[in-house]
């Protein structure tokens, strides 16, 4: 906490004084703070380029990857089939043609209750859950359930406090007797569940299934049916608990929604997607283009520099960008081994190369940046789709590793201005307690000097009441 010590004896202006000194102390410090300020700007600047460097990374990447050249687009000739391309490398292309033969549903069983009083007897409710055509008790779940609220409330609440995979709901008519609708919670035939223990019903009404659970069920090529009676089903079945399959074409999910026959779904490449992911790319090496040029321009006419003019380092990094597509498809050569030496593996040449990239539709415009046409890209995959593909999960692998590489190199150079800057600041919190010090010791000085003063002040005003008395 800082004291004001003005001169009252000496009437000098002493915090202003203090003030004005301490701004020279300060000299140095404020240097280092201007120092460590522009380390900071500069290693913003070489962030901001690594951000450009990292994604153009990662569309390489994502050219490179099996599951982009895998990519494909499903078709149905259903409004009620809905066909979805899934992502992933366990795709194919092609046509299928089945029937929806039935839906996936849950069992409605409902039954009357009384509108008061218990509708059961007993103190014990038994649920069991599974295939209702099937015999193996290892497919179902047999629960009883203690109730202590007989009434129709009270066994609904027990039921869905139960959590079996039975819902119950009480549904007031208005009339002498209610509803107990009892719901299976999933689709599907292995859904399908019996109650017993109601034993006291309205008018001993039975319970009435409205509905039964079922499986969806797809007939391929007739199904399992004999039509040319050479004991062999014409084609096969597939059947799921919902209304989606997944396992009838790679790649692809289905939705249905309609019992339909002659459904056709088909599959075939994304070029388009293949499309994007290169346009991705040549995207993301222009914005990279612009910022390297961004931080690293100046301006004759103002000389004005950007914050990286001077840095040879991210200014190649440019050049490195442009001679990777004007030297054309140059990529590792998976037979040289990198461990042997050469004349080991004589004829077996480090690199191998495929040609220019106007091929995928890429080239060099005027401008110093790079241009994309997707019509050239799809026409050379049309004519060569397996060439296209071996080539191209090269070229995505080309721009991942020359952007590691450079990101690599701008991350050792951001770790150790980021080191530079650690020290300065630890020396900024050094001058802090220096400068404190010495603010104190200023005060201190001209407090003293304001006491010695008035005390020879006394001394003046006694030496002068001394002198008017004789």
């Amino acid at each position: 906490m800082s004291t004001s010590v003005d001169g009252l004896v000496s009437g000098l202006s002493t915090t202003s004084m203090i003030q004005q000194l301490m701004q020279v102390e300060a000299a140095p410090q404020n240097r280092l703070k201007s120092k460590a300020s522009t380390a900071q700007t500069t290693v913003d600047a070489y962030l901001s380029v690594k951000s450009k460097m990292t994604a153009l990374g990662s569309a390489g990447d994502a050219v490179g990857q099996l599951s982009t050249w895998r990519g494909i687009k499903a078709t149905s000739s259903s409004s009620a089939v809905t066909a979805t391309a899934v992502t992933g490398t366990n795709t194919a292309t092609g046509t299928t043609v089945f029937d929806v033969k039935s839906l996936a549903k849950s069992q409605i069983t409902t039954a009357k209750v009384p509108v008061s009083g218990d509708i059961m007897t007993g103190d014990a409710l038994t649920i069991d859950v599974g295939p209702l055509d099937d015999a193996d008790p290892d497919k179902h779940k047999s629960t009883t359930l203690t109730i202590t609220d007989r009434s129709a409330k009270g066994v609904a609440d027990a039921i869905n406090a139960a959590n079996l995979g039975v819902k119950a709901t009480l549904i007031t008519t208005g009339g002498g007797e209610n509803i107990l609708q009892l719901s299976g919670a999933k689709t599907g035939a292995a859904q399908a569940f019996t109650i017993t223990g109601l034993d006291q019903l309205s008018n001993g009404a039975p319970m009435a299934n409205i509905a039964t659970a079922t499986d969806a069920r797809l007939e391929i090529g007739g199904g399992e049916a004999d039509v040319n009676l050479d004991g062999f089903a014409d084609g096969y079945v597939i059947t799921s608990s919902t209304n989606t399959f997944s396992n009838l074409m790679p790649g692809v999910t289905l939705t249905v929604s309609k019992i339909e026959d002659g459904v056709t779904v088909g599959a075939t490449a994304d070029i388009d997607g293949i499309a994007a992911k290169f346009k991705a790319l040549v995207d993301a090496a222009n914005d990279a283009l612009t910022e390297i040029g961004s931080q690293t321009a100046y301006n004759a006419a103002t000389k004005s520099a950007s914050t990286l003019t001077g840095d040879f380092g991210v200014r190649n990094m440019a050049q490195t960008i442009l001679s990777t597509i004007s030297q054309g498809v140059v990529y590792p050569n998976p037979d040289y081994d990198p461990k042997k030496k050469p004349e080991d593996q004589p004829g077996i040449e480090p690199t191998l190369s495929a040609g220019s990239y106007a091929q995928f539709g890429i080239s060099l415009d005027q401008y110093g940046k790079l241009a994309f046409n997707a019509e050239q890209f799809k026409k050379s995959y049309a004519e060569d789709p397996v060439r296209i593909q071996t080539i191209g999960t090269e070229v995505g692998g080309v721009f991942e590793t020359m952007a590691a590489n450079q990101s690599k190199n701008l991350e050792a150079t951001i770790t150790g201005r980021k080191t530079e800057i650690d020290n300065l600041n630890n020396q900024i919190s050094n001058w802090d307690i220096r400068l404190a010090a010495r603010k104190l010791a200023l005060q201190k000085t001209y407090s003293d000097l304001e006491t010695a003063l008035g005390k020879l002040k006394n001394q003046s005003n006694w030496l002068a009441g001394q002198l008017s008395g004789l």
